[in-house]
């Protein structure tokens, strides 16, 4: 096997020496995050992004990946709220982030009986203002497909057509200008 010389300054000695405690080899640990460092810059200049989202029951679990966001939307009720963001991932497949929440409380923002209450007042008989709510957490899930019609089935509509109008777009167009 080749061997490779690294040369390290003497402001990142420790650096250098706590990467050869933690990794026990520090070869493969060079290698691994030489490996990352390629595939995150090759992506970034294919106009992909680290994309970090949090999945399952309350503060969950963060997962990563490399992806272009095509389009986000969301829907409540009475019930709750879902909010959806759909990635085309790096490797082409379609990544949906669905966080789920429950609201537990409602209530009223109009002013009292006699209360001016200013502007926001006036917009609240617009019905804009009209409740309040709060939310537990929820759960988020991060679901992988292989094609955009799969998504039909999970995504509102609405969001599904704007996904589809942007499944065969570029991630990054170049311009020569």
């Amino acid at each position: 096997m080749p061997n490779k010389t690294i040369y390290v300054s003497d402001d990142d000695l420790a650096l250098y020496k706590r990467a050869q405690e933690l990794a026990g080899n520090l070869s493969s640990a060079i290698s691994a995050a030489l490996r990352r460092y390629v595939e995150l810059e090759e992506g970034r200049l294919e106009g992909y992004d680290e994309i970090t989202v949090r999945v399952g029951r309350g503060a969950g679990r963060k997962q990563r990946f490399s992806g272009v966001l095509l389009a986000e939307g969301g829907r409540s009720s009475k019930y709750g709220y879902e909010a959806f963001k759909v990635y085309r991932s790096r490797t082409g497949k379609f990544v949906l982030h669905a966080d789920r929440r429950d609201l537990y409380k409602q209530g009223s923002t109009k002013p009292a009986a006699g209360d001016d209450g200013g502007w926001r007042s006036w917009i609240g008989t617009l019905g804009l203002l009209d409740n309040t709510w709060s939310m537990a957490q929820g759960e988020a899930t991060l679901d992988v497909v292989e094609t955009v019609e799969e998504l039909r089935e999970l995504i509102p509509e609405d969001l599904y057509v704007l996904v589809e109008e942007a499944a065969n777009q570029p991630a990054v167009e170049d311009l020569d200008i």
